[in-house]
């Protein structure tokens, strides 16, 4: 049996002779594990070490195709079908580092300032990076009861953040806010590509018609993603049928068109399209779209570049690999994906590289080659491809009133602890004098004993005191004040309806409305 054994390694020729060049590879890998696990000097896990193989395999390929373990399935697809209680994160490994893909919107690690591409390297004590743990372990390190306080440490760059965030409940819908902006406009901000995004739209869009709105805004900042046939159920609400809305292709995969089939409810008003430096995507097939049929304005900052079709493959033991099979492509024939060759660390770092090189703040920063000059289908207007989306209309991002001062107090949980302390004690009070939203939002103005009390919570939390970063950030600190009391005290989206009132891109939105034909020509 032994020289069998030896024949079969070291002389692969005598058995595989007649395989094809392709068949050889996999025999060899066959061949390597089977050496493994009968000559290796000490005992393996066949199984881990097999895990362990085709996670370094996928990392060669792109920095979206993925392995999950059986037990990891389950709940990698929750955060599309269910509710549960934690932190509010989507993620996924990349070389024993749990990388956040999306913050749940108006969850708590949205609401501390967790961001996509972050890497949780600990979470209280428990160092999760490098250690090989597995995803389920993670998890319930970062589940827990609604209420309770989780401690991470997450590596953004070269820069070490910690923050604390308290697990609540995370409802999973798809649309944050829906409401008439300004005469005639409306406002909907879409969190994420899902199987209920339609049917709240829906519903937001027979509210709309009652009101006889003739704009649209859609707020797709930050929007990670989500289904393909929902982007394309979305923007079936704008075109007309049978326009081209994305199309497919790779090596093995012939090219699939998807296109628009039925009357849109809002193929005539005037439309604009939000994005930013998060936007990924779902988002930017929406965009690419709307955009080369000169549909919509698209306002904001380049879209994240995330243009990968990944097909999910059961393995036998439960297992998933979600493989690249393709490419997405606009209308135009725009490669939505950015480039990736130098790695997936590089990959998830291009962000950073982009605040470095000044492109959110100054849109000149920005370089296309000639080949990646692309014109719209019906007015023949440059728009550009090689990775991402370049919006119509540049909004620089807003660096004015950020410090670190004010991140700290928001990472470490004492801005939430200083609003929720302060409504416990004047919920009752503030609802009965302001009655409603609209009374509340007009009339209401953040005390100083307050803003005092939150300076005095985050020295109790080591946080120094800095007056001049403060001063920086204090009219932002009291409008996200008013917001999370209106949040809490009325509706989720009238956080938006506050917030909205000073954001550059929902201003330049409704500035581009105003004069709308003018930013079509």
């Amino acid at each position: 049996m032994k020289k069998l054994t030896f024949i079969f390694l070291l002389c692969p020729t005598l058995l595989f002779g007649q395989f094809s060049q392709s068949d050889i590879q996999t025999k060899k890998l066959q061949q390597t594990i089977y050496a493994i696990e009968n000559l290796y000097v000490d005992t393996v896990n066949s199984a881990q070490l097999i895990d362990n193989a085709i996670v370094a395999i996928l990392e060669k390929l792109d920095p979206h195709s993925v392995y999950i373990t059986a037990k990891d399935v389950k709940m990698a697809n929750e955060p599309l079908q269910g509710s549960f209680e934690g932190v509010g994160i989507q993620f996924q490994m990349m070389k024993d580092t749990l990388l956040v893909v999306q913050t749940i919107s108006n969850c708590p690690a949205e609401k501390v300032g967790i961001v996509m591409g972050d890497r949780l390297i600990q979470v209280d004590t428990v160092n999760i990076a490098g250690v090989k743990m597995e995803t389920s372990q993670i998890m319930k390190l970062l589940r827990g009861k609604r209420g309770t306080k989780v401690a991470v440490k997450v590596k953004r760059g070269n820069n070490l953040l910690d923050f604390v965030i308290t697990r609540d409940k995370i409802p999973l819908f798809s649309i944050d806010a829906a409401y008439e902006i300004a005469d005639g406009i409306g406002y909907i901000k879409i969190n994420n590509f899902s199987a209920t995004t339609m049917e709240e739209y829906h519903k937001a869009f027979a509210e709309f018609k009652k009101k006889n709105i003739k704009q649209l805004i859609i707020d797709l900042q930050s929007n990670g993603g989500g289904r393909l046939d929902v982007a394309q159920s979305l923007c079936d609400e704008f075109l007309p049928k049978d326009k081209l809305i994305v199309y497919t292709q790779g090596e093995h995969q012939p090219r699939m068109d998807w296109t628009s089939s039925t009357a849109g409810g809002f193929e005539k008003g005037d439309l604009v399209i939000l994005v930013d430096e998060y936007s990924a995507s779902a988002s930017e097939i929406t965009a690419g779209a709307l955009q080369d049929w000169d549909r919509a304005t698209i306002i904001g900052r380049r879209t994240f570049g995330k243009g990968l079709v990944q097909r999910p493959l059961n393995l036998l033991d439960g297992s998933e690999i979600r493989l690249t099979i393709a490419r997405y492509y606009t209308p135009s024939g725009r490669n939505i994906q950015k480039p990736y060759g130098g790695g997936s660390e590089k990959y998830h770092h291009e962000l950073l590289e982009r605040v470095k090189h000044g492109e959110l703040q100054n849109a000149d920063s920005i370089n296309f080659p000639d080949s990646l000059i692309y014109k719209t289908l019906v007015k023949k207007r440059t728009v550009y491809g090689g990775g991402g989306i370049m919006p119509d209309v540049f909004v620089p991002l807003d660096t004015t009133r950020v410090t670190d001062y004010h991140i700290k107090i928001v990472a470490k949980g004492v801005f939430n602890q200083t609003v929720m302390g302060y409504l416990d004690n004047h919920k009752d009070n503030i609802k009965k004098s302001f009655v409603n939203f609209e009374n509340f939002n007009k009339n209401y103005f953040v005390p100083e004993t307050l803003l005092e009390q939150m300076i005095e919570n985050a020295t109790k939390e080591k946080i120094d005191f800095n007056a001049e970063q403060y001063e920086k950030s204090k009219s932002m600190i009291t409008l996200q004040i008013k917001a999370t009391i209106a949040r809490n005290l009325w509706e989720s989206g009238d956080y938006y309806k506050i917030m909205n009132q000073q954001d550059p891109i929902i201003q330049k939105a409704l500035e581009v409305l105003g004069n709308y034909r003018e930013f079509l020509k």
